[in-house]
């Protein structure tokens, strides 16, 4: 098979969350102890609720039994990515500018691998983040192609 099943469930799933205008924001299929789970996170500006997610679960299920993509068994779980939503397109950075994020790089930038931080920039190449160190705050710059993961964070304070 020369396509992940995870990009063969995202062509399937965009005709279906565009009649419904609802947005993709990520496709998982990983094994959890001896079961696979396929797992597609939809939202919509103000969130999506649970019917939209039956609905989408429903519509996207018969697909996948017409064309039979996965050859394992698997569960299908459509559901919101919740408040620590995922950053993994460029209009996710966009729309999270002034919120705290949480990023991860794949390499160490001032000894650290993950910051969290007010996202201050982003201009498609790097990101910038306002970060606290104890008492004072610090501007930090981290290169788009550092970033390995990047969600957005809930504070408590």
């Amino acid at each position: 098979m020369s396509k992940k099943v995870t990009e063969i469930v995202e062509e399937m799933a965009a005709p279906i969350l565009e009649e419904l205008n609802l947005e993709l924001v990520e496709v998982e299929y990983v094994k959890e102890g001896r079961n696979w789970f396929l797992r597609v996170y939809i939202d919509k500006d103000g969130g999506v609720d649970i019917e939209e997610c039956g609905l989408v679960s429903e519509k996207l299920s018969e697909q996948l039994d017409e064309k039979d993509p996965i050859t394992n068994n698997y569960f299908l779980e459509v559901s919101s990515p919740g408040a620590e939503r995922p950053l993994k397109k460029d209009k996710d950075y966009i729309k999270a500018i002034g919120k705290n994020v949480h990023v991860k790089t794949y390499e160490p930038i001032d000894n650290e691998k993950e910051f969290e931080g007010i996202l201050k920039d982003f201009d498609g190449s790097q990101v910038t983040l306002e970060i606290k160190i104890k008492t004072r705050k610090k501007e930090l710059v981290i290169p788009y192609d550092k970033i390995a993961k990047a969600r957005l964070a809930v504070s408590f304070s």
